[in-house]
């Protein structure tokens, strides 16, 4: 009965793999949990303080939709001297990086034109790019997840609309080389191709961070507090860019989100200048107790940034391996279809407790050994 009111972009693509785990999750008892993307640590002080006193304040109203004015303007200060601008940009909050990606893809690519992915991929990127009637063109950066310019300027076509790129990355914990970034972000420059870097992970980066933006001034820049200060649920990002790019998004957020939510406004301002080096290294030393757990039984291309790691199944599809991975060992892991058109990795998520970490590795050097 139902069929019939279905639009043919709800057909163009299948619910998240990663929340049919997380759902899984839940009808599991005292699961080693690995597949979240979201830090286990708290949110600073400050910002809980500064969320409190919004509250009390009864400050409960919409804000302008391009967000707080003393957010704006702390923001706008930073990233034009990050970025060296010379006036021609501009910021606005969005609803999390999710939101600043919809609407640059709302915003930008029209039925039929090609955006450029980096195979593996964030799993929103290709369901996005469908929705808006795009066409999804993946580049594959097996088996080590480095970005071959030249793979990118063979791929592109009169029709190529967007590059979407992403360092750190999600899934594989990639950081791009200055070289990559430079190489990628000039192609685009010179095709005319619009540039996202998706940058929400990079304070967590345990190498050299480059934004294309460096290179490639045209470049959108979007980025975001939920990964680096432990609030994925307030949903505060921005974006940055070109200010004629940064007028049409707004445009399109007015009609969709409205507004960033104002308490987590606040709350983000509370919290900009809160040092989370110490959360940092030691997500740093997670990684590492993983790689010294795994790596003599797994084939892991080292992660650089982000919180995860992209190991290669020992054994059978990443599906097939996940399936009994979860149900031998209520071990929860994220199999490498849900990112990639391969079915040969997995994810592993280490934002999690030193103790859960330790019984994950212990399942999966038992797994390997089947």
């Amino acid at each position: 009965m139902y069929e019939q009111w279905l639009s043919s972009r709800s057909q163009a693509f299948d619910s998240s793999g990663i929340r049919k785990v997380f759902d899984l999750g839940a009808k599991l008892s005292d699961p080693i949990n690995l597949s979240i993307g979201q830090p286990d640590f708290d949110m600073p002080a400050d910002a809980r303080s500064a969320a409190i006193e919004a509250i009390n304040s009864r400050r409960s109203g919409y804000t302008p939709t391009q967000g707080l004015a003393p957010l704006l303007a702390t923001l706008q200060e930073r990233l034009d001297k990050k970025f060296h601008s010379q006036g021609g940009h501009r910021v606005f909050t969005t609803s999390g990086t999710s939101g600043g990606l919809l609407l640059a893809a709302l915003a930008f690519v029209n039925p039929g034109d090609e955006v450029i992915l980096f195979d593996p991929y964030f799993v929103m990127y290709e369901a996005l790019v469908k929705m808006v009637g795009g066409v999804p063109v993946l580049i594959d950066t097996y088996p080590d997840f480095t970005y071959d310019v030249d793979k990118v300027a063979a791929a592109i076509t009169p029709k190529t609309k967007m590059i979407l790129f992403n360092s750190p990355a999600n899934p594989t914990g990639h950081v791009a080389t200055r070289d990559e970034v430079k190489a990628i972000a000039e192609l685009a420059r010179d095709k005319n191709i619009m540039l996202v870097s998706d940058e929400i992970y990079e304070q967590f980066c345990h190498t050299e961070f480059v934004s294309p933006a460096a290179y490639n001034p045209d470049t959108l820049v979007l980025g975001g507090y939920s990964k680096s200060h432990g609030m994925p649920g307030w949903r505060v990002g921005f974006a940055y860019g070109p200010a004629p790019v940064i007028e049409v998004m707004l445009k399109f957020q007015q009609y969709t989100f409205v507004c960033s939510p104002q308490v987590s406004q606040w709350a983000i301002l509370g919290a900009l200048d809160t040092d989370m080096s110490t959360e940092i290294a030691n997500y740093r030393r997670k990684r590492d107790m993983l790689l010294d757990g795994l790596s003599d039984l797994y084939e892991i291309a080292r992660p650089e940034g982000a919180f995860y790691m992209f190991p290669k199944a020992p054994w059978g599809t990443s599906s097939e391996f996940v399936e009994k991975a979860i149900n031998e060992y209520s071990l929860l892991i994220i199999p490498g279809n849900v990112f990639s058109a391969r079915d040969t990795h997995f994810r592993i998520s280490y934002a999690a407790s030193d103790a859960t970490i330790e019984r994950g590795i212990d399942a999966l050097r038992k797994l390997a050994k089947r």
